[in-house]
């Protein structure tokens, strides 16, 4: 899968609910991704929240994916709390949505190509739009919509190599965008390849993101429900729950 393996084990890992984790800053984990692209090796990073934990204790293979990752951050106050009872301290929360924008900014200053896939028509195309603007200089060196058929996917991932773009950002949903990277990334030869959820939806301003005091508080996750509660739900209220399960086997365990 990615070719980073061997140099991620410097890293500080710890291990939560069945999937690894690197202890890692936001500044540390900006300098490994440089690393990353300055070897030209495929690498694939992925964020660990409690619906990531969740969905891999009943998924092994999205599991696997997960810990054969070069780079896995925990965005999700919850997470880094339960770290701390765990005895297992990470030192903070590295939100994707954060890294997205450190890294759209870092490409504009060094040169590093840039390659937008997912969400809708108008959303990918606006977050291209409005990243030009925010960073001059910076490159896309290409965007594609999250939509498309199987028998088309193939020519998705070849769309993509032929880009050559440094960076990777992925904005469909879990567990797809994990399964789609760990199934191509070797292929598509991509330095860094990074599953970003709904951050293309913010950057244009479809979604707001939480006040500060809420993603401190590790209420972020509310208040994305209070702008679409239809569609979060069962996500948030039912199928998450299944966190505080895993939890309490850990602290059984210890």
């Amino acid at each position: 899968m990615s070719q980073g393996n061997a140099g991620s084990q410097v890293n500080q890992r710890i291990e939560m609910m069945g999937c690894q984790i690197d202890n890692l800053s936001m500044e540390e984990t900006l300098v490994k991704v440089e690393g990353f692209i300055k070897s030209g090796l495929p690498h694939q990073h992925v964020v660990v929240n409690v619906d990531k934990l969740v969905k891999a204790n009943h998924d092994p293979e999205l599991r696997r994916i997960i810990n054969e990752c070069a780079l896995i951050n925990v965005d999700g106050m919850p997470v880094v709390w339960a770290s701390r009872l765990l005895g297992k301290r990470l030192k903070e929360r590295v939100a994707g949505v954060d890294l997205f924008e450190a890294l759209m900014q870092r490409s504009a200053s060094k040169g590093w190509r840039v390659y937008l896939l997912g969400a809708r028509e108008e959303v990918v195309s606006g977050v291209k739009q409005v990243y030009e603007k925010k960073y001059p200089g910076l490159t896309i060196a290409g965007y594609r919509n999250g939509y498309w058929k199987p028998e088309e996917e193939a020519g998705v991932v070849e769309q993509i190599k032929e880009a050559k773009a440094d960076l990777l950002f992925v904005a469909i949903s879990s567990p797809k965008k994990e399964h789609f990277l760990g199934q191509y990334q070797a292929q598509m030869k991509i330095p860094f390849a990074m599953g970003v959820g709904g951050t293309f939806d913010v950057a244009v301003g479809r979604v707001k993101r939480a006040p500060v005091w809420m993603q401190k508080s590790g209420l972020e996750w509310f208040y994305r429900f209070l702008q679409e509660p239809r569609r979060m739900f069962r996500r948030y209220f039912i199928e998450d729950m299944g966190f505080f399960w895993l939890l309490l086997k850990e602290v059984r365990r210890r």
